[in-house]
C-alpha cells in the first residue's frame, strides 16, 4: 500500500484529479449554456419575427378600419337627425296648410284683429325697457324694420 499512497501523493496523479475536476466544471458551465441555449431555437425566433412583422403589417389596415367604422356611425347618427327634422317640418307644413292655424299665426304674430273686434296690446314693461335700448331702430330705413320682424317671427316658429 506504501506505492499506492505515494501514487496518490505524486505530481501525475494530482496534475490528472485537477485536470478531471476542470473537465467536469467546464463540462457543468457548458451543459448550463446549451439549456440556456436551447430555450429560444432557430425556429422559435423565426416565429416571433413572422407574428411580429404580422402585426405591423395588419396596424395601419385595422386603425383604417376602426376609423371608417366610427365614421359610419356617425354618419348614421346625422342621417337620423335630418330624418327627425324633415318630419318635424313636414309636421310644420301640415300645420300651416290648415287654415284656421294660418289665421291663428296671423293673428298672434301681426296683431290682426277681425272686423269688429277690438285689439288690445299688453307691453311687458321689461320688453318695453328693452325696446327703448333698442332705439337704433328708428333711424334705419323702414325695409330694414320690416325684415328684422320677418327674422324675429321666423325665430318665434322654430
Amino acid at each position: 500500500m506504501a506505492a499506492r499512497d505515494r501514487d496518490r501523493f505524486s505530481t501525475t496523479t494530482r496534475l490528472r484529479l485537477l485536470g478531471e475536476q476542470t473537465a467536469a466544471r467546464v463540462y457543468r458551465s457548458q451543459t448550463k449554456r446549451q439549456a440556456r441555449r436551447s430555450r429560444l431555437t432557430g425556429r422559435a425566433a423565426l416565429l416571433g419575427l413572422v407574428l411580429c412583422s404580422m402585426i405591423v403589417a395588419l396596424a395601419y389596415p385595422m386603425r383604417q378600419y376602426v376609423s371608417q367604422r366610427a365614421e359610419i356611425a356617425e354618419l348614421k347618427h346625422r342621417q337620423e337627425q335630418a330624418r327627425a327634422r324633415v318630419e318635424q317640418l313636414r309636421d310644420v307644413k301640415a300645420r300651416w296648410q290648415d287654415d284656421a292655424y294660418a289665421e291663428q299665426q296671423i293673428r298672434r304674430r301681426l296683431h290682426y284683429v277681425m272686423p269688429g273686434e277690438t285689439g288690445y296690446v299688453v307691453i311687458d314693461p321689461g320688453a318695453a325697457q328693452q325696446s327703448r335700448t333698442d332705439r337704433g331702430a328708428a333711424h334705419r330705413p323702414w325695409y330694414a324694420n320690416v325684415w328684422d320682424g320677418v327674422d324675429k317671427s321666423d325665430a318665434s316658429d322654430q
